[in-house]
C-alpha cells in the first residue's frame, strides 16, 4: 500500500523521509511544543474524494472514519483531555483517508472458511488466503490554537495473511486499520517524537475499559460510539462482517 498526499495537511515540508515496512509513513513531531500541550478536540476524520469513490456505502465510510477517531480519542486519553470538536482546545486533529483498498468481500467469505474449517481440525491455525487483501492510507496533523502545525504524518498499509482477520466487508480490512493507524499516530503526540520500534507497554486500566466496550474516560469519545468489545473480537474470528458488532455513536441529546 503506497504512500499517498491528499494535499489537506497545512505544510508537507516538515516530514521526513519514508519509513517502516508492514506500515509505511512519513512523520513530523515538535516534542518541545507538545510539552505544554493539556486539552485535545478530534475533528471527525473525512475522506479525499478519490477514496471515499472506493467505497460505495456511506455507512461503510462512517464506521471506517469513527473506528480510527475512537482509537485516536481513547489511546489519547491516557495523557490529555479530550474535549468535543468545536471547542476551544490546545490541539485539534484532522484526519483524511486518502485511500483504500477494497476487500474482496467473495475472497474474505473464502478464506474464512478455509481458516475455521481447518481450525477444527489442525492444531495450528491457518493464514489466510493472500487475495483480496484490503488497504488503507491516511494523513494527520495536529494544530495548535493558533492554526500551527505541531505534529503529522502520512501513512499507508496493507492487511497480510498473518495478522489481519478476512472479514466479509468491503471496509473489513480497512476497518481494522484504521485502528492502528489511531494507535500510531497518537503513540507518536503521547511520546512527543517519533516512534521507534513495536509497543510492547500494556495498556492503561482507562484503555482497556474502553476497549472492551465500556465508558470511556472522557465524554468526547462517545462521539465515535464505543469499542465493539469481546463480541467484535468473538465475530471477527468468525470473518462477520464489522457493522454486525460495532456501537455506533449515540444521537446527541438537543434538550
Amino acid at each position: 500500500m503506497p504512500l499517498k498526499e491528499g494535499g489537506t495537511l497545512t505544510s508537507y515540508s516538515n516530514l521526513g523521509a519514508p519509513k517502516g515496512t508492514l506500515s509505511k509513513s512519513r512523520v513530523y513531531v515538535d516534542g518541545q511544543r507538545l510539552t505544554a500541550v493539556k486539552t485535545i478536540s478530534i475533528v471527525p476524520t473525512s475522506f479525499a474524494f478519490s477514496a471515499a469513490s472506493r467505497v460505495k456505502s456511506d455507512a461503510d465510510r462512517l464506521m471506517v472514519s469513527n473506528a480510527l477517531d475512537r482509537a485516536l480519542c481513547i489511546a489519547l486519553s491516557d495523557k490529555y483531555q479530550l474535549v468535543p470538536a468545536g471547542q476551544p482546545a490546545d490541539m485539534t486533529i484532522r484526519s483524511v483517508v486518502t485511500d483504500i483498498v477494497p476487500t474482496n468481500k467473495a475472497m474474505a467469505g473464502v478464506a474464512t472458511a478455509v481458516t475455521v474449517g481447518t481450525g477444527f481440525v489442525l492444531p495450528i491455525g491457518v493464514p489466510r488466503l493472500p487475495v483480496g487483501l484490503g488497504g488503507l492510507a491516511v494523513e494527520a496533523e495536529a494544530v495548535d490554537s493558533g492554526g500551527v502545525q505541531r505534529a503529522a504524518m502520512v501513512w499507508a498499509r496493507g492487511a497480510n495473511s498473518i495478522q489481519n482477520k478476512p472479514r466479509v466487508s468491503q471496509v473489513g480490512d480497512a476497518y481494522g486499520l484504521a485502528s492502528k493507524f489511531g494507535s500510531d499516530f497518537s503513540r507518536m503526540l503521547i511520546a512527543g517524537k517519533e516512534p521507534k520500534g513495536l509497543d510492547i507497554s500494556l495498556p492503561s486500566r482507562q484503555r482497556m475499559q474502553s476497549l472492551l466496550g465500556g465508558k470511556p474516560k472522557y465524554a468526547a469519545c462517545d462521539a465515535f460510539g464505543r469499542a465493539p468489545g469481546l463480541v467484535g473480537a468473538v465475530a471477527a474470528n468468525y470473518g462477520a462482517p464489522p457493522e454486525w458488532t460495532d456501537k455506533k455513536p449515540k444521537p446527541l441529546m438537543t434538550h
